[in-house]
């Protein structure tokens, strides 16, 4: 640490802060947060995020290929950028599941260390979930009442009841948007015998979470992040003129209007779905399948609103963060 950057640090201690970095390297898209901490609060200073789709071409093979390896240094290389710019003290860089299912994962974790410096921390699915909660109750006030939080990756999708005191279940199935992708959508747009199949495939693996819901009886449903985010930008740009999704925590999609959203998602081709209001490119792919998952939950869940945590990992990490200080 230079003259410099060694004063700022000693500076942003006396005054209680300090600034930490954290990477979410997710299957489809690799995320920078770049915060400064209080005692008890953080602000966002920089966040970026990356189509890295570091699944593509090997996720249903169990490897990282190599140019997904090269897309991925070349997004964290340029974090590692933006992270010298800000004097940060702790760089906490998560992985998911694509590094951990992969063969070569753990081998890609250590050329990145030593062309970067940061470390990698391949984090199983139930910590995964558990990270995700915590962002979600930073974002939502939970009360007494079980809900169910749904993150949905594209390696995998984890799925936790909990309430403001204590998680009563979680789950981590390895069934996200890239993997259902490559096993159940080949047309444009996708056709009734995919969305059947699809199905089909949800009351195989969805089981314990049909359990879980039927045990504990969530009274809501919470969607996290990713392509709960495009739904709500989608849903809330028909009603809002100048809504910026940057500036909310939570937000609130009627199961109605969702129902519109996803039936005209799923009807149109790749080219359409792009013209859709809030669409991006990154989610575009991913948003089909996601819908056909998000709708066979709403037929065993009953809910009437699903909200939207536009926290997720990376405030999970944030969170524990400052509990534990380190």
């Amino acid at each position: 640490m230079d003259g410099f950057k060694t004063l700022a640090y000693l500076r942003q201690k006396l005054l209680g802060m300090e600034r930490i970095a954290v990477l979410d390297l997710g299957t489809n898209t690799f995320h920078l947060q770049i915060v400064s901490v209080g005692s008890d609060t953080f602000e966002v200073l920089f966040k970026e995020k990356i189509a890295v789709k570091i699944g593509k071409g090997g996720i249903a093979k169990g490897i990282i290929t190599d140019e997904a390896q090269e897309r991925a240094l070349n997004a964290i290389h340029f974090f590692k950028s933006k992270i010298n710019q800000f004097n940060v003290s702790h760089i906490h860089a998560i992985a998911t599941s694509a590094f951990r299912n992969a063969e070569n994962g753990i081998e890609f974790s250590g050329k990145i260390l030593r062309e970067t410096g940061i470390y990698i921390n391949i984090i199983n699915g139930l910590e995964e979930a558990l990270l995700i909660f915590d962002g979600v109750k930073l974002a939502i006030d939970l009360d007494n009442n079980p809900n169910l939080v749904v993150d949905i990756g594209g390696g995998s999708v984890e799925f936790i009841i909990g309430n403001k005191d204590e998680v009563l279940w979680k789950e981590s199935f390895e069934i996200g948007g890239q993997r259902l992708i490559d096993k159940f959508h080949k047309s444009e747009p996708i056709s009734h015998k995919e969305i059947l199949a699809l199905n089909d495939f949800f009351d195989q693996e969805l089981q314990p979470l049909i359990k879980a819901i039927s045990d504990f009886q969530p009274v809501g449903l919470i969607g996290s992040s990713g392509t709960f985010d495009t739904l709500a930008e989608i849903y809330y740009k028909k009603n809002e003129k100048n809504f910026d999704i940057e500036h909310r925590s939570q937000l609130l999609i009627p199961v109605r209007d969702y129902h519109l959203i996803s039936n005209d998602i799923k009807i149109k081709n790749k080219e359409q779905r792009l013209q859709i209001p809030g669409m991006i490119e990154m989610r575009v792919d991913m948003a089909v399948v996601a819908c056909c998952l998000i709708d066979y939950i709403l037929k065993i869940l009953a809910v009437d609103k699903i909200k939207v945590s536009t926290y997720a990992l990376k405030e999970g990490v944030i969170y524990k963060h400052l509990v534990y200080k380190n």
